[in-house]
């Protein structure tokens, strides 16, 4: 779809009701008259219990169908009604994305004890105990489901590290020892060694775990009839294991098989050195703008608002560049919490919905609200994207020349005289930015659609005009329809 826009549909604090995808399947015309190509659900899988995000994976091939860890249902639904919202979403040529979590597992049904030996967590490659017995949730054996679809059991040995011994109670990073047991090399430096992350780590040094997981993959993408990957916590995992799972499910389902990763950093050269170690595979989340959002809605008028794009994605390698606003893990109460303040949010969604470089992902708690809390954006975000959908074509031009009010003009489709818009912020004080809009255009109006009470604008003779904002607003200025 020309201008499509990706939504992660889910947030933190939905309520554990089981009706999730029921949500979701009377929820696809509507997404697709708001200009919705791709939903990212969920990890879709069993989680811990049912109100697990997902994020704590025990069953990977139980799609909220058989009795485990207490329930059917994941915490957003069954397996058949799963199917039957992707079906729905399909209809409208919407595609879906599942939440690949591949890093970890959670909720094992038995302990084990084996040798391990306790690291430095400041630094995973610092050893702080000889290699002694403990006793970990490792055995992964999923009685529930009696081998259906896979007769795979995970023990131990396919684990890297667990975060907790049984017989002393005590929470640590214990990397699992014996033969040829290590942490893995090709994984973010920081901490030393950022293999581990969380719950048992998954140790794809063994070759009967890769294939365990690419079969799963190409598996769930059938089951499912999926269009696409979100792959969770890519910095955490080899490099190597995501170049070839993804390579894998592509000769299955073709190369328009979409991938997008999160690797959770603003460092561009350790990015741009992911994207090249993995051959290009993913695109990735672009969390240098992300954090770039957070610290200009926390600074205000502090912050240089022409410097709002640097150091991203966007800039480096747009065509590998998902452009998003607040996630799940950004959101208040997360782990990596980084919500951006509620008055720059429109500023920061007429960036990624306006701007010709990206692929934006709207998140769900910005769109409908968190929790039983709705949303105060949801109108202004729909006004961007009907702006997204039916004017913002064409090159753009940046007028990133004042700290506190910048503005960019998309010229619009040649020959569409009503095409093409003008976006302007400010985090400061009122004001105005003079525009080239071009003299194919002189005597043009132009309105402003984002609620302000503007006046009209007439392009002058010049081919010019000077387009208003309110202090600490967004104005966004598109061709009147005769």
């Amino acid at each position: 779809m020309l201008n499509g826009v990706m939504i992660q549909y889910f947030e933190w604090n939905l309520a554990d009701d089981g009706k999730h995808w029921e949500r979701l399947k009377n929820d696809a015309a509507h997404l697709k008259e708001i200009g919705v190509s791709a939903v990212w659900i969920p990890p879709a899988y069993k989680g811990t219990f049912s109100g697990d995000v997902g994020y704590s994976a025990y069953d990977l091939w139980d799609l909220g169908e058989f009795n485990q860890k207490g329930t059917v249902r994941t915490k957003y639904g069954t397996k058949e009604e799963l199917i039957d919202a992707i079906n729905e979403l399909h209809k409208y040529g919407i595609n879906v994305y599942l939440d690949a979590v591949l890093n970890h597992k959670g909720g094992a049904d038995e302990t084990e004890r084996f040798l391990a030996i306790e690291v430095d967590p400041e630094n995973r490659n610092e050893e702080i105990s000889e290699p002694k017995e403990i006793e970990g949730w490792t055995k992964f054996t999923f009685p529930g489901r009696n081998k259906k679809y896979s007769e795979f059991e995970w023990n131990h040995a396919l684990f890297s590290g667990v975060d907790y011994d049984n017989l002393t109670g005590k929470t640590a990073i214990y990397k699992i020892a014996g033969e040829n047991k290590g942490w893995a090399e090709n994984v973010d430096s920081e901490l030393g060694n950022y293999d581990y992350l969380m719950n048992a780590d998954v140790d794809y040094s063994h070759p009967e775990v890769r294939n365990e997981i690419i079969n799963w993959g190409k598996w769930v993408v059938n089951e499912l009839n999926l269009d696409g990957f979100r792959m969770d916590a890519v910095k955490h995992i080899s490099e190597d294991f995501i170049k070839e799972f993804l390579i894998e499910v592509r000769k299955v389902y073709g190369e328009k098989f979409y991938s997008v990763g999160e690797y959770w950093k603003g460092d561009l050269d350790t990015l741009k050195t992911y994207l090249e170690n993995i051959g290009y595979e993913t695109d990735l989340f672009d969390v240098g703008l992300h954090f770039n959002f957070h610290e200009a809605s926390v600074e205000k008028e502090n912050y240089d608002l022409t410097t709002i794009l640097d150091n991203s994605i966007m800039l480096m390698d747009p065509i590998k560049a998902v452009t998003f606003v607040d996630n799940h893990d950004s959101q208040k109460g997360s782990a990596l919490e980084s919500e951006i303040e509620s008055w720059f949010i429109p500023h920061a969604y007429a960036i990624i919905l306006l701007s010709e470089k990206g692929y934006p992902c709207l998140f769900y708690g910005d769109y409908y609200g968190v929790g039983d809390n709705k949303s105060p954006h949801g109108w202004v975000i729909d006004k961007l994207l009907y702006v997204r959908r039916n004017n913002a074509y064409g090159e753009q031009i940046n007028y990133f020349d004042d700290p506190n009010i910048i503005a960019f003009y998309r010229k619009g489709r040649e020959n569409e005289i009503n095409t093409g818009c003008v976006a302007i912020l400010s985090n400061n004080e009122d004001g105005e930015k003079a525009i080239e809009i071009g003299k194919d255009r002189i005597g043009q109006v132009w309105e402003e659609v984002t609620g302000s009470g503007f006046e009209d604008v007439a392009i002058d003779e010049e081919g010019n005009a000077a387009f208003r904002v309110e202090g600490q607003k967004i104005a966004v200025w598109v061709p009147k329809k005769q």
